[in-house]
């Protein structure tokens, strides 16, 4: 079970997951650019572990395409 919690601003989420064991708790901010959230027609979102993956990452999972330029490091 996973669930996330995304900021006002959408450049904050938390998500959390039971792992079997216990219940963890991720959390991350962007430094630019937001979390794109899929719209939640029956209350909760379900998303796919790609999804998620690039949810993560910044990227707009339905246009993958990262929503702030990559800074090299």
């Amino acid at each position: 079970m996973r669930r996330g919690f995304d900021g006002r601003r959408g450049d904050r989420i938390k998500l959390l997951w039971w792992d079997g064991d216990g219940l963890c708790l991720f959390c991350k901010r962007l430094e630019q650019g937001r979390f794109v959230w899929p719209q939640a027609t029956s209350g909760s979102v379900s998303l796919t572990p790609a999804q998620l993956s690039m949810l993560l990452e910044g990227i707009d999972w339905r246009r993958p395409i990262r929503t702030a330029p990559v800074l090299a490091v």
